[in-house]
């Protein structure tokens, strides 16, 4: 424990709380209950508590008695201490009348020094003033010694085209000096009176300098040029020297070559234009750059540092004059001529780029206000939103035209998800996508693809919703009259196959949408390529979002398309049934017709399989091989199932009528000639043998579809029935 502390008793260890919870600086009475209250009753607590406190009574008295020795002697220990301490006060007081004293006179002495410093502070700013005023004087009245003596030497008839550079070099160090000094004196009368004598000088230099760099420039001397470059840099004026550049040597070539007439009236005029403004550069700034190190054959010992021509000087005044003399060069109007004007721009702007001399050079360039008005000029969300309204109008106008099927010499079937690719592609196509609109591209891209997506899901519901029924084209068109499947008392008749009712799709558009679709994830992953390379090119490095994005196209596309395989597979089945349930008309054709033996198929089933041939014939090379073969399984299992059951029927009807026959038979003990013809071969064992025929045939059938029977339940029992039948033919 801490000295001071009291130290709490020790407590039993059945208590119901710690006993050092009273210590605590944070102790609340509230809170020690509530937790408390959460392990015992309220009653078990009071008790607790009562044990504890006793325990505390006992302690203190055990403490009183073990220290009252002590308690009774403090008060004797007292006794006379009034008069202590007053003899204490009058000392005391009078040593706090010495310690006022003394702290007065420091703080006199301390103000007295603060003043005398203040002073000589003071004393030594005006000092400073004025020998920067005399730095002032002296400089100026160097400088104009200078050109005094100057203008005697010219009169002399010196070598003035290097004097003058040298002269004025040393002005301009003096110059220099003058400014920093100038700057430092702000505010002085004396200044001022100066003032105009500095303006002078100033105003001198500058016609100086432009002159001997306009002289440098016109007869190509590389001494003049640099020591005015020089000059120039050291009186902290090279803006002002980027500027006289770009006004007496940019701009009258860029108002000679930058002609909107000339443009519009030649086919490549912009791209002449632009290829005319790329050549100035090394024409006419060769010099400025191998003075400044802007080129690859400067010296560096003899560079002049902090210049960039290229974009102070030459950008400025192409930016400017495109923007004032060209302003057609940025109409959006017509969507082609900007995508060809801004990618001729685009191409022009890395070009120029290309010619300034370093890397750091380029991000000035990038960062220069000119440049970003340049580009903030092309109104590209104008440029989008014309070309979204092409793009989405085209597919949605494709969609209204429904079902309608594509040219021939399109890859596609139907002429919606023809225009989808089309749309697709053109998003990403080089004469319609711009770099800076990738991500508005890709969204209009995620939303064609999604619009095709409702668009099959409504064509799906469409064809599968019940109640929703009209008359459509069947599957295999027919020529006149449509004959009823029946068999007539003649020879095995051939029926056309009917126009069935269906949904409000026929099975031929329902066709061509999954070889639509088919087609269109076969094509995904080209279109995904086309995508990464061009986004790469922005600086896109996961790949894998663009991929899943596409990848849920497929699995959206899924749902639909296996319903409407579905719908195909019932809508043949129904085709085909119809003519497989021409069996139950078997026995008319032989009971009591005397018709020779059967030793083919009958021609129903022909019939039957008449839609399911045609599709591998009309559409194999349309439609997968996998997704025919769906097609095929499903209508056959149902068909197979269908079939066996009419069958089924027909020989037990047969079955029937046989026993029937013979108990007549029996019981009139002579023998029907109806019943018994050619070879004494029954009527009813001629319709077992004619639909076993029927049912081999089929079975050989399904084998050249290139399935097995095995694929199908019903068709072992299809097979096993027509055995026994055959089985129960006899010869009598």
């Amino acid at each position: 424990m801490e000295r001071g502390r009291m130290q709490l008793p020790q407590s039993p260890s059945a208590l119901c709380f710690d006993k050092d919870e009273f210590m605590k600086d944070s102790f609340d009475v509230d809170h020690f209950v509530s937790e408390c209250r959460k392990r015992v009753q309220l009653e078990d607590l009071r008790n607790d508590l009562e044990i504890y406190y006793r325990l505390l009574k006992t302690a203190m008295v055990e403490l009183i008695n073990k220290d009252y020795a002590d308690f009774v002697n403090l008060s004797t220990n007292l006794v006379g201490m009034d008069k202590a301490l007053s003899q204490l006060s009058v000392p005391l007081g009078q040593l706090k009348e010495e310690v006022l004293s003394l702290k007065t006179s420091v703080n006199d002495s301390i103000s007295a020094v603060d003043e005398r410093l203040a002073k000589q502070d003071d004393i030594r700013k005006k000092k400073m003033c004025v020998l920067r005023m005399i730095h002032v004087i002296r400089s100026v009245e160097k400088i104009e010694n200078i050109l005094n003596s100057q203008n005697h030497k010219e009169n002399a008839e010196l070598n003035g085209t290097l004097l003058t550079g040298q002269i004025l070099e040393r002005i301009a160090t003096e110059f220099n000096q003058l400014q920093f000094h100038a700057v430092q004196s702000k505010g002085m009368p004396l200044l001022d009176k100066v003032r105009p004598r500095i303006a002078g000088i100033t105003a001198m230099l500058q016609r100086s300098l432009e002159g001997l760099l306009l002289e440098g420039l016109q007869t190509s001397n590389v001494d003049i040029i640099r020591h005015c470059l020089r000059t120039y840099a050291t009186i902290d004026k090279t803006k002002d020297a980027e500027a006289l550049v770009g006004q007496v040597l940019v701009k009258p070539y860029i108002d000679e070559v930058i002609v909107e007439q000339y443009v519009q009236s030649h086919p490549n005029g912009l791209q002449v234009m632009y290829n005319k403004l790329l050549e100035f550069v090394p024409h006419h700034c060769r010099l400025l750059r191998e003075v400044t190190g802007g080129a690859i054959s400067s010296e560096k010992a003899d560079m002049v540092p902090g210049y960039d021509f290229l974009v102070n000087s030459v950008w400025p005044e192409i930016a400017s004059g495109l923007e004032e003399k060209l302003p057609s060069l940025f109409n959006p109007g017509n969507p082609s001529i900007f995508h060809q004007k801004y990618t001729l721009s685009m191409d022009f702007l890395r070009k120029f780029e290309r010619q300034c001399g370093s890397q750091a050079s380029v991000k000035r360039l990038r960062a220069h206000p000119s440049y970003h008005s340049f580009n903030n000029r092309w109104n590209l969300p104008v440029y989008f939103q014309i070309r979204f309204k092409e793009i989405a109008g085209s597919l949605e106008s494709a969609i209204l035209s429904n079902q309608e099927e594509a040219s021939a010499e399109s890859a596609y079937c139907l002429r919606v998800t023809n225009v989808l690719w089309t749309c697709l592609t053109a998003c990403w196509s080089d004469d319609i996508y711009l770099p800076l609109l990738a991500h508005r591209f890709w969204k209009l891209t995620l939303q064609l693809l999604s619009r095709y997506c409702v668009f099959i899901k409504e064509l799906s519901a469409s064809a599968t919703s019940e109640g929703n029924i009209t008359e459509s084209k069947s599957l295999i068109p027919t020529s006149g009259r449509d004959v009823p499947p029946t068999f007539s008392s003649e020879d095995q008749q051939t029926a056309s196959a009917p126009d069935a009712q269906s949904s409000v799709l026929s099975t031929r558009q329902l066709i061509l949408i999954v070889a639509d679709i088919d087609k269109l994830m076969d094509q995904i992953p080209e279109l995904i390529d086309v995508i990464q390379v061009k986004l790469r090119i922005t600086g896109l490095k996961n790949m894998e979002i663009i991929k899943d994005a596409l990848g849920d196209i497929s699995s959206s596309l899924s749902g639909p398309l296996t319903a409407i395989n579905g719908k195909i597979s019932e809508d043949l089945g129904e085709s085909c049934l119809i003519y497989f349930k021409s069996a139950v008309e078997v026995p008319r054709l032989y009971r009591r017709t005397n018709k020779e033996v059967p030793t083919k198929a009958s021609s129903y089933v022909d019939n039957a399989l008449k839609p399911l041939f045609q599709i591998q014939h009309e559409y194999g090379n349309k439609v997968k091989t996998a997704t025919r073969q769906g097609w095929l399984k499903g209508t056959l299992s149902e068909c197979t199932h269908k079939y066996y059951e009419t069958v089924s029927d027909v020989l037990s009807s047969v079955k029937k009528m046989e026993e029937s026959l013979k108990r007549l038979k029996q019981a009139r003990k002579t023998a029907m000639s109806s019943n018994t013809t050619n070879g004494g071969i029954s009527d009813d064992n001629k319709i077992r043998l004619q639909l076993a025929l029927d049912v081999e045939y089929f079975a050989n059938q399904i084998q050249n579809f290139g399935l097995s029977t095995d694929d199908f339940e019903s068709f072992a029992a299809l097979i096993e029935l027509v055995q026994v039948a055959r089985e129960q033919i006899v010869v009598e």
